[in-house]
């Protein structure tokens, strides 16, 4: 079942899954009896079926509900929107923030439904580069804008906990469609992501 919104989304921890990350403490030489981790694998079970609960969202369906008809025409820009999502290559997590921005073509969406997709899709196992075009795809797709434009900034713990430990590092990605293939219409975008309005 697709749901659309976090909100319809409940968490039922399967048993299957809780036995598992006993499994998993016992490998690490754990002691799953200890008073401290007793209650682990459950609240593990259930922080991972949190931090996945993307697979069971729809995001055309999220948008679709808040489409309204209106002839405005120029750029609309959300800028800074929190994500956290798990590396599928190590189930560890990455976060950062997204920018986006669309130009209406006939109609505009409700501002708060660009956050909700960047959710359904960061809630997933996730590469950062495949996520920026999961959301730009699906903004592109339903809304049908005259142009769109995704760029995601990301620090990975996967770089930063293991393997090279580089703790400053962060990853741009960016995709653009319509309009925004233009040279000064996305540098248009860029300038506005990048300045403080405030």
């Amino acid at each position: 079942m697709a749901y659309q919104s976090f909100e319809e989304y409940s968490i039922e921890v399967t048993d299957s899954l809780k036995d598992n990350y006993k499994k998993i403490i016992t490998e690490l030489g754990e002691n799953p009896d200890r008073e401290g981790v007793l209650k682990t694998p459950e609240r593990a079970a259930k922080a991972m079926q949190f931090l996945t609960q993307g697979y069971e969202l729809d995001a055309e369906k999220i948008l679709k509900k808040a489409m309204f008809k209106e002839d405005y025409d120029e750029m609309v820009v959300v800028k800074n929107i929190e994500l956290y999502s798990l590396c599928e290559h190590h189930m560890l997590p990455f976060f950062g923030k997204a920018h986006i921005a669309y130009i209406p073509n006939g109609h505009i969406v409700g501002l708060s439904k660009l956050p909700r997709v960047v959710d359904v899709f960061a809630r997933r196992l996730q590469v950062q580069e495949r996520l920026t075009h999961d959301i730009l795809e699906c903004l592109n797709k339903t809304l049908q804008p005259q142009g769109v434009a995704v760029v995601i900034e990301a620090q990975h713990m996967c770089m930063m906990m293991r393997g090279v430990q580089k703790q400053n590092s962060t990853t741009t990605t960016s995709g653009f469609r319509g309009q925004f293939e233009k040279i000064e219409t996305r540098n248009e975008f860029l300038k506005l992501i990048s300045s403080d309005l405030s």
